[in-house]
């Protein structure tokens, strides 16, 4: 129906908005037909309307049928279920509204029931009632026995292999995105389509049933009409047996057959929907491209015609020139070989080509290497490995400011099977054992937890710890362990290892993608900043000393700042850089330290040692270097050791309190010892910040 344009300056604008609403295509136009379908279940239709109903319904299915045909894959038909179940509620309302017209008025002639239903009975019919119900079995029996039985089946099939697949194809995504080929954006994309294409599959296997129910009603229908039609024609109206059967008959069979024709299109559509699969193109393309893309079958085929041609009492001319068109057709795909990008016989296969040298000096950021049995932690259920890594890179991303690189994800054959190796820059940062059938139980006080299991490691921070059955796993609980699965346990470590070389991992690409992403009203900023005062290499040096101690660069415009303030009084040296940094950073700081008790513990740095590491600090000021005695820096260590243990046995996690000249140094001291012991500048305090000491070295 085409839709009505009305101008624009006849009717007031929000009437016209009004009526756009009840156009075709709109929310309130299906709605309405909807309703106007089930209406006609209960409300009697004149003739006319029945003829412009039963017209629909075979255009409808035409138009379905040629859509089926050129579709270039089934998702690009998402709404067909809903279409399916549409038109069969179309044709099961014309067929009551239709059989109300057939027992009604049917004793009036084969008129009564529209123009559409009689010439359509009529031509099936030939004048033989016996020949039209036979005709009329024989659609029947296609339609339900053949294809739409067929369709349910391959609906069905299709359904639960769409269903079963998905862990794996779900797992397939996140390999490609942990290993960097793919990025998020197309990740998000190709989960959107399996859950299109699941439940694309889950809907047509409840939708065929549909076309097998509206086969099954055509049975009933049509015997209702015939029987019905009988008794009230002989019965109410006198008519004689041969007149009321020859009526009444063809009237239902013409019912029928445009009942019938519009669902066996119907169903045409949804087999060509199904079988389709995963071939790509338009069904008539594909089926060029399938059946003539070899000349060696087409060549055979027209051999087969023409010895059958040359059979006593089969006709000669009909195989004949079926031999003739095939040859013909071979002829030219030998002459014409298909593009590579169709399918043809396989060329025989090139002798392997050596890789570019230029692969073997790529080398991963991280790598998580795994024996082979630990590989079903890769591609495991819930809580899989690969999500947990992903969920890293988030809780990275938002805690630290930075974005991690992919982790690669590699089986090696020499490791043990139990065994993974963590590699930074293709160097091993870390390894451990897992039990993949196991769970891993640690006692908080560091003790041995006293439970039945296999002594072990924690791989992480080296934590006495037992791998237990999973059936003891209440008992642990019970006796105050930590239990934990082997995918935790190994995220656990690579997030320690990762945040020990986080330093390492911020490139300058990454450092340039940072101050890129930035929003468009610090971009001023960073065009006074770089290049005329800083280089981005000098950044991102800054930004991996921040990192190197753990602070977050998330408050990437403050850090901005605070170089650009250090820079413009003329400061160059890194130390006085990352300085001027962390005082701009030290309300962020605090907060990072403080206890659960709200106040930031501290172990203070003596006057004495004070006084020690400034003079041994030696060199210009732009590049002081420390010049301490190793029996000095032994009893310092020594100090700092026993103060930050008494500090932890009270229960206190403090930070190391310097002046600012010395901080830089001392924490180069410290980062030996105790890597990560923060340690904090007297100017680094926060001016609100709840303090208390707790020690001093």
């Amino acid at each position: 129906m085409a839709a009505i344009s009305i101008p624009a300056g006849l009717v007031p604008a929000g009437l016209s908005e009004k009526l756009r609403r009840f156009a075709p295509g709109s929310d309130v136009a299906l709605a309405i037909g909807v309703v106007a379908l089930l209406a006609v279940l209960i409300l009697p239709l004149p003739t006319p309307l029945i003829d412009l109903g039963l017209a629909l319904s075979i255009t409808v299915s035409v138009l379905v049928l040629m859509v089926a045909l050129f579709l270039r894959r089934p998702l690009d038909f998402t709404s067909f279920p809903t279409l399916l179940l549409l038109t069969t509620l179309l044709r099961l309302s014309l067929d009551i509204a239709a059989t109300r017209l057939i027992l009604s008025h049917g004793s009036e002639g084969t008129d009564a029931a529209g123009a559409v239903i009689a010439a359509f009975g009529g031509f099936l019919m030939g004048g033989d009632v016996v020949i039209g119900l036979i005709v009329f079995a024989i659609l029947l029996v296609v339609n339900f026995m053949v294809i739409t039985k067929g369709s349910s089946r391959i609906a069905e099939v299709a359904a639960r292999f769409s269903l079963d697949s998905i862990p794996g194809k779900q797992m397939a995504i996140d390999a490609e995105l942990s290993a960097g080929h793919i990025d998020e954006k197309t990740a998000r994309r190709r989960r959107s389509e399996l859950e299109q294409e699941s439940g694309f599959f889950g809907a047509m296997d409840g939708a065929a049933k549909f076309v097998r129910g509206d086969a099954i009603a055509a049975v009933i229908i049509t015997g209702i009409n015939i029987v019905g039609g009988l008794a009230i024609g002989i019965v109410q109206h006198g008519m004689p047996f041969a007149d009321a059967a020859h009526t009444f008959t063809r009237l239902t069979v013409g019912e029928g057959l445009v009942s019938q024709i519009p669902a066996l299109l119907v169903s045409v559509a949804a087999g060509i929907v199904i079988t389709k699969g995963g071939t790509e193109g338009t069904t008539d393309r594909a089926l060029v491209r399938q059946l003539g893309g070899s000349s060696k079958p087409l060549a055979l085929a027209a051999g087969a015609a023409g010895v059958l041609a040359l059979m006593p009492g089969l006709p000669a001319l009909p195989f004949l020139a079926l031999a003739g068109l095939s040859g013909g057709a071979a002829f030219f795909r030998h002459r014409n070989p298909p593009p590579s990008g169709e399918p043809a016989p396989a060329p025989a296969p090139a002798a392997p080509t050596e890789p570019p040298i230029s692969e073997a000096l790529r080398i991963d950021m991280i790598r998580l290497e795994l024996g082979y049995g630990l590989l079903a932690l890769a591609g495991g259920d819930a809580p899989r490995l690969t999500e947990q890594i992903k969920s890293l890179r988030r809780s990275i991303a938002a805690e630290m400011g930075f974005v991690l690189p992919p982790v690669r994800i590699q089986d090696n054959m020499q490791l043990g099977p139990d065994s993974y190796v963590i590699r930074i820059k293709e160097i091993e940062a870390g390894r451990g054992e897992l039990r993949p059938s196991m769970l891993l139980a640690m006692d908080p006080k560091g003790s041995v937890p006293d439970v039945p299991g296999e002594a072990t490691r924690e791989p992480a921070f080296g934590l006495p710890a037992l791998w237990i059955e999973p059936t003891r796993k209440e008992e642990a609980l019970f006796r105050g362990a930590t239990v934990v699965d082997p995918p935790s346990v190994l995220i656990t470590h690579l997030t320690e290892v990762v945040k020990q070389t986080m330093a390492e991992l911020l490139s300058y690409s990454e450092t340039q993608k940072l101050l890129d992403e930035l929003p468009r009203e610090q971009q001023k900023l960073i065009g006074d900043l770089i290049p005329g005062q800083v280089s981005v290499g000098g950044v991102q040096r800054v930004l991996q000393a921040l990192l190197a101690e753990r602070v977050s660069i998330r408050d990437l415009p403050t850090i901005l700042e605070g170089i650009h303030e250090a820079a413009v009084g003329g400061a160059r040296s890194l130390p006085v850089l990352v300085g001027h940094v962390r005082t701009r950073l030290s309300r962020q700081l605090c907060d990072s330290y403080t206890s659960p008790s709200g106040y930031l513990p501290l172990i203070g740095l003596s006057s004495e040692w004070e006084e020690a590491f400034s003079q041994a600090l030696t060199g210009p000021p732009e590049d002081r270097q420390l010049a301490i005695q190793p029996a000095r820096l032994g009893e310092f260590m020594q100090k700092l050791r026993a103060a930050f243990d008494a500090a932890s046995s009270a229960g206190e996690q403090p930070v190391l309190l310097t002046s600012g000249p010395i901080r830089f140094h001392v924490r180069a001291v410290v980062e030996r010892v105790r890597p990560a012991t923060p340690v904090l500048a007297q100017n680094e305090i926060y001016a609100r910040a709840r303090i208390r000491t707790v020690g001093q070295v």
